[in-house]
């Protein structure tokens, strides 16, 4: 399909660069089918579901992945996107002209890498100097990768460190959040218990990738970057159990569809996954595992809105997208939410 059939106009003050406080209090958009859009809030979720629905969340934990340094005299910046080894990490970089393989990069608070290979997207792999493990470098020197939308309107700050943070994170190794878990709260989960509403836990490594434009003209075109993702066998079973027993699968954010789907068989049945996905789901898909998706408000021509508009049909999810313009919702991570159930 045409790439720019998925294009909209957005102002740029419908941008969301700081979350709403407490999080339940999102706005939330609920297209239901051929119904008319309702305006609701995140708070209404346990009314909007029914008893023995299950909630499926990404339990990913968001990384400091941004890291700013110099080799020689030229600034470089990278964002790591994937890990490949225990030291080693896919990343891509700014200014990466002034980057070869065989350079050091020296970060802050001395922490060094070395550009190993350049990939086929762009990006490098980094080898970290060193014996500390990644990860305590990263907490010392690197800042939270925030999206370039936010980014390139404020400085990331102390209070991003728990905002760009969902309360499910728990498995390091995020460079993205799985941004529709940010409007859950205590209150909310408990709301959704006492309606009868379960919750299962997947995990995906959100990556830098999911930031990058579609640059191709054409769907068939584009290269889907690959994530690592994991559902364990009880989990799987738990979910298929629900499902046939009459439950709806809602998966909270893309993150978690992809990875549902990607571990679905031919017939809806959910199997254990372990490994890389690089599904990308557009339009004539056949959704295989999940009845429903509560996600934020996704960029122009992006792979996201794709997704959305395979879900619920592309003239539908334009229909939506320009009434929460409209109505003045708020956009994209730090933005308000969308409840889509075909």
């Amino acid at each position: 399909m045409r790439v720019d059939l998925f294009d909209f106009e957005l102002p740029p003050d419908r941008i969301a660069l700081r979350p709403v406080r407490p999080r339940d209090a999102a706005r939330m958009l609920v297209v239901e089918g051929e119904n008319p859009f309702a305006d609701r809030t995140v708070r209404d979720l346990p009314r909007l579901l029914r008893q023995g629905d299950v909630l499926v969340f990404n339990d990913t934990r968001v990384i400091p992945a941004q890291l700013e340094g110099t080799r020689g005299e030229a600034k470089i910046g990278a964002t790591l996107h994937k890990r490949l080894a225990l030291r080693r990490w896919q990343a891509f970089v700014r200014n990466a002209k002034r980057v070869r393989p065989g350079d050091r990069i020296d970060f802050a608070q001395d922490v060094a890498a070395i550009v190993e290979e350049r990939h086929a997207d762009g990006s490098f792999t980094l080898a970290f100097c060193g014996d500390e493990p990644v990860e305590a470098l990263l907490e010392r020197a690197g800042t939270m990768p925030l999206p370039p939308y936010i980014a390139g309107k404020r400085a990331t700050d102390d209070q991003d460190r728990s905002d760009y943070q969902t309360m499910f994170a728990r498995e390091d190794g995020a460079v993205a959040a799985p941004t529709a878990a940010l409007h859950f709260t205590p209150a909310l989960l408990a709301a959704l218990d006492e309606a009868g509403i379960g919750r299962e836990t997947l995990t995906l490594h959100v990556g830098a990738g999911t930031f990058r434009p579609v640059k191709v003209d054409d769907t068939e075109a584009h290269a889907m970057h690959s994530e690592w993702g994991r559902i364990d066998a009880a989990t799987a079973e738990r979910l298929t159990a629900a499902r046939r027993a009459g439950g709806r699968i809602i998966a909270v954010g893309t993150t978690s569809l992809r990875l549902l789907e990607s571990a679905a068989d031919g017939d809806g049945k959910i199997r254990p996954f372990e490994g890389d996905t690089a599904i990308f789901i557009t339009p004539g898909y056949r959704f295989r595992a999940i009845d429903g998706l509560m996600t934020n408000f996704h960029l122009p021509k992006s792979t996201l809105f794709m997704l959305v508009s395979a879900l619920m049909g592309r003239e539908r999810m334009q229909a939506a997208y320009a009434h929460a313009i409209a109505y003045e919702y708020r956009f994209y991570s730090y933005g308000d939410s969308s409840l889509l159930l075909p």
